[in-house]
């Protein structure tokens, strides 16, 4: 049993006592669990797929204080996973929003947001306020400063991440079993890992990983149970298959290991899923892009060039310029026939950064006139043509 240190706990009112009574006929809760609960202090980091879930049942547990860190705005991409959110919610900012839904669960909740991007130069200073983080973020370099940050810091993690149809959850703790780095002790390279915006999400997986995280807070809280330290539960909602991997401490990692290399916080954008991979040069050379402006005024005037798609097919009829020759990213290296090396080629795909990989690969195969539309089809969507649907 694995529990954050203890601190004075809060009494509770007549209205509170009504609210948790299902909680306070558990041994393992009861009255004094409860009144644990209502002194914690726990930071959600992220208000999206896996923060909506989380945060409301925190809120609705009665976790009385709650950290949010996010300083996005809603959109409508969002709705069918970030459930603290409806359609009026729409442009506003996340932490506007998810305050005032926050609250009508629960008004006893006090919340405390942080409208920023989480850097190195304020994750100290923001961590180390809270019993608990729970990291809900969607990239790498957040997920590595978040795990970095609650090391240095001596906080647990509640962590989960999902992709398309799986999840993943564990509890990193430095102070009592592995980290995230002992697990994935190097980012992964630019584009091996495609964002859920580039790879899609069902909307219901969010609410499943979410709700453990929500379950592994509280226990971590209330000190009660196997919290998920040194192990890793691997969720495939295809088949609706729970698997459990154990993980153990590295000795060698570079943050809690015996000799660590990082010793402060660093950002680093460079593995960035969501990042287009232009940003890249060690790996890409520098990949030329075309404007969706300038784009329109090849067409306009008539100028022979390729434009090639390399979004997949079940792409193809949310959005689509029609004139593009289709080869599906993955199929690119067995399709360079469909190309000539003497082409002027524009290649694009949903945001710009599938397409990116595709030029870069494209010049060193010697197709020196491959460019990418910078922004992608979505760009185009803004900017060209409001008739196209941006997904």
């Amino acid at each position: 049993m694995a529990a954050v240190p203890e601190k004075p706990s809060a009494d509770l009112s007549v209205e509170e006592l009504r609210r948790y009574a299902r909680h306070l006929i558990l041994p393992e809760v009861g009255p004094e669990g409860q009144r644990r609960l209502k002194a914690a202090r726990v930071l959600v980091v992220g208000a999206g797929g896996l923060g909506s879930p989380l945060s409301l049942y925190l809120a609705a547990a009665g976790v009385g204080t709650l950290g949010l860190v996010d300083f996005d705005a809603v959109d409508a991409s969002n709705l069918h996973r970030q459930i603290l959110f409806g359609t009026p919610d729409v442009g506003r900012p996340k932490l506007a929003a998810a305050a005032e839904r926050l609250k009508a669960v629960n008004p006893n909740v006090r919340l405390e947001p942080f409208e920023t991007r989480l850097t190195s130069e304020n994750a100290l200073a923001i961590l180390r306020e809270f019993d608990v983080v729970a990291d809900g973020t969607d990239n790498f370099p957040t997920r590595y400063l978040v795990n970095d940050a609650c090391v240095l810091t001596g906080k647990p993690n509640a962590y989960a991440s999902i992709f398309r149809f799986e999840g993943q959850a564990s509890v990193f703790w430095a102070a009592k079993g592995p980290c995230y780095r002992c697990l994935f002790p190097e980012p992964p390279p630019p584009g091996a890992v495609p964002s859920c915006a580039e790879g899609g999400v069902l909307g219901i997986l969010p609410g499943l990983l979410g709700t453990m995280q929500a379950a592994e807070t509280l226990k971590l809280l209330l000190g009660v149970g196997e919290p998920l330290i040194g192990r890793l539960v691997l969720v495939d909602a295809l088949a609706m298959r729970f698997r459990e991997l154990k993980i153990r401490k590295n000795p060698d990692c570079a943050v809690c290991g015996a000799h660590p290399t990082v010793t402060r916080l660093i950002d680093d954008e460079s593995f960035c899923g969501e990042k287009p991979l232009v940003s890249s040069p060690a790996m890409f050379g520098r990949v030329p892009e075309v404007s969706v402006e300038e784009l329109k005024a090849m067409r306009d005037r008539g100028d022979r060039f390729v434009l090639v798609d390399v979004r997949e097919a079940h792409e193809w009829p949310i959005a689509d310029l029609t004139d593009s020759v289709k080869i599906p990213l993955g199929t690119l290296p067995h399709s360079l026939d469909k190309l000539s090396k003497d082409d002027d080629i524009v290649v694009y795909c949903r945001t710009g950064g599938r397409s990116a990989q595709a030029v870069g690969f494209l010049q060193r195969s010697g197709y020196p006139k491959a460019r990418n539309l910078a922004g992608g089809i979505n760009r185009w969507a803004q900017a060209i043509d409001p008739t196209l649907s941006q997904y």
